[in-house]
């Protein structure tokens, strides 16, 4: 089962639970807008290469639509329409006033130059700058992107619109950006864990932990779990994997993974096959990286008590039934991950507070922001208030219908989306 029929068969779940109208329960599932856009630039050596980007636009009832925007060879119209769609929800169950969209392009930033990449990401905003907005669409990183690209598309953007630096967020501090943007996602997904295990008389400490994708949100994550305590015993990226069963020494791999690319060759453990990474013995798996890595073909030999899907849709239905019977308990994405769209939102807000304040900054592009976003602190205390709520929000909707910690998580996003729908008198 592909990622969008995954998605829309637990969006149709969590409606039926909730007991939604048909023709409503129709309206919320049809994207709202699905763009799909050729991209065409001289590649460094004087060749032309097109690329196809999506931004698929899926609900805008709770404020605007909110998403990513991913460059990965894989990038297709189905794998975007699901992330879009899990946004949406997602953004409900964080509780913040956004809806939900994601965007990417077909490509494998790998292979491009800094400079392609950025006339690739310059001729994606030239073809989408009317669809998105400050109030209306607002991108930030995804996979294979990053704050430098997110820069790119505000510059880009403002070219048609004038300075617009809300247009965005995951940019740079200096353009905007909010301070612990970088962590969120990891960060959130530290929070996520606490309060799960905290559900359970546990806490990291002491706890074995096994990180599959070690890119900016597994390594955050593999981070921030060992400075409190827990232990990291296997870590995996594209490169390779690595094991240790007294523990990954996470600064060395840090640096080793920042010099050389990937976590191949590090010597602080044994290598192992990347394929078996999910099935290595562990109290708490993380996957944070593909969607669909846990399915029918590895889900019995998974050995973890808890799983936390820092990535989006790591888990096919198929498994979430086989993990289910064995007592695997599942922290879902929409909100494990939620982590970094909820300081995207804190980042938002700071930038239109800073415009309203001092509007006449925006128009000499004189904003430095200096001296009034939040620190650091502040951004992780919020974070943190947000996703202990959040999680005893999903734990409210579980004791209500009776169900699973995913299907708490979908009813609580979907409701929220339906109630906004019909409150402002959109539904079919």
């Amino acid at each position: 089962m592909n990622a969008l029929a995954a998605t829309n068969r637990n969006f149709k779940l969590a409606a039926r639970l909730l007991g939604l109208d048909s023709k409503l329960e129709k309206s919320l599932l049809i994207p709202f807008r699905e763009i799909k856009v050729e991209c065409t630039i001289p590649k460094d050596d004087g060749t032309l290469a097109s690329f196809v980007g999506f931004r698929v636009q899926h609900d805008n009832a709770r404020g605007p639509m909110k998403g990513g925007i991913r460059y990965h060879p894989e990038v297709d119209p189905d794998e975007v329409n699901a992330l879009a769609q899990l946004m949406t929800w997602k953004t409900a169950v964080a509780n913040i006033p956004y809806g939900g969209a994601k965007g990417g392009i077909g490509c494998d930033p790998g292979e491009l130059s800094i400079s392609e990449l950025e006339r690739l990401t310059r001729v994606f905003t030239q073809k989408i700058h009317d669809l998105i907005g400050v109030h209306t669409d607002v991108p930030a990183p995804d996979m294979g992107t990053n704050p430098q690209t997110m820069a790119w598309i505000l510059d880009e953007y403002s070219k048609f619109h004038g300075y617009s630096p809300a247009v965005v967020t995951g940019k740079p501090t200096d353009l905007g950006g909010s301070l612990g943007r970088d962590a969120a996602t990891g960060r959130g997904v530290l929070f996520a864990t606490e309060a799960l295990l905290h559900e359970h008389g546990k806490s990291i400490a002491g706890q074995r932990f096994v990180i599959q994708g070690f890119g900016n949100v597994g390594s955050w994550a593999a981070q921030l779990i060992s400075e409190n305590g827990g232990k990291v015993v296997a870590a995996s990226d594209i490169t390779g994997a690595v094991k240790n069963s007294k523990g990954l020494d996470i600064p060395s791999l840090l640096k080793h993974v920042k010099e050389n690319r990937g976590v191949k060759g590090f010597h602080g453990g044994d290598p192992i096959d990347p394929s078996s990474i999910l099935v290595e013995d562990c109290d708490i798996l993380i996957p944070a990286a593909l969607g669909g890595v846990i399915n029918r073909e590895n889900a019995n030999d998974i050995k973890a008590k808890f799983i936390i899907e820092a990535a989006n849709h790591p888990t096919d239905p198929e498994a979430d039934e086989i993990l289910a019977k064995k007592g695997v308990v599942i922290l879902p994405d929409i909100f494990a991950n939620s982590g970094g769209v909820t300081v995207s939102y804190f980042e938002w807000v700071q930038v239109f507070m800073y415009i309203s304040a001092n509007p006449f900054l925006l128009q000499s592009n004189l904003i430095t922001f200096k001296g009034f976003m939040w620190d650091e602190e502040k951004v992780n205390h919020e974070l943190k208030t947000y996703m202990t709520k959040g999680f005893k929000d999903v734990k409210a909707m579980c004791k209500t219908h009776n169900c699973d910690l995913r299907m708490g998580a979908f009813t609580l996003g979907v409701n929220r989306v339906a109630r906004a729908t019909v409150l402002r008198g959109w539904e079919a």
